[in-house]
């Protein structure tokens, strides 16, 4: 994920998490750059294709691992999860932010839409030492 949203810079990117969900843990095994099709500026904006996430689910049940979400990246601005990303969510799916400051990855967050769409509880983020 960060290498796609350092490569990507200074547009966002996007791509699909695939994992394992075992209680409340989410495990996130492989990540997959998906396209960018906003129209226009893609600095500030993304849009998935439905047929690429389709895609990505069904990579995901091939190798009996679930779509956990969608990681996208802000690029020179911080890891939030602003109104559009909360009125384009699907609450069912986490959402990882990642925050791309001059070209280099700075932070990330994860986030969890409520059921209305109304507000997202940030997640715990982790992952393995270098």
């Amino acid at each position: 994920m960060v290498n796609h949203a350092q490569a990507a810079y200074p547009n966002e990117c996007c791509g699909a998490m695939i994992g394992s969900i075992g209680g409340d843990r989410k495990t996130v095994s492989h990540a997959i750059a998906l396209d960018n099709v906003s129209e226009g500026s893609q600095r500030a904006r993304y849009e998935l294709r439905p047929e690429d996430l389709l895609r990505a689910d069904r990579e995901a049940r091939e190798r009996n691992l679930d779509l956990i979400g969608i990681y996208h990246s802000h690029p020179d601005c911080g890891a939030y999860f602003s109104e559009t990303d909360l009125k384009n969510s699907c609450p069912w799916y986490s959402f990882v932010v990642l925050s791309i400051q001059n070209g280099r990855f700075d932070h990330a967050n994860s986030w969890l839409p409520d059921a209305d769409q109304t507000h997202a509880d940030k997640e715990e983020l982790t992952w393995p030492e270098s």
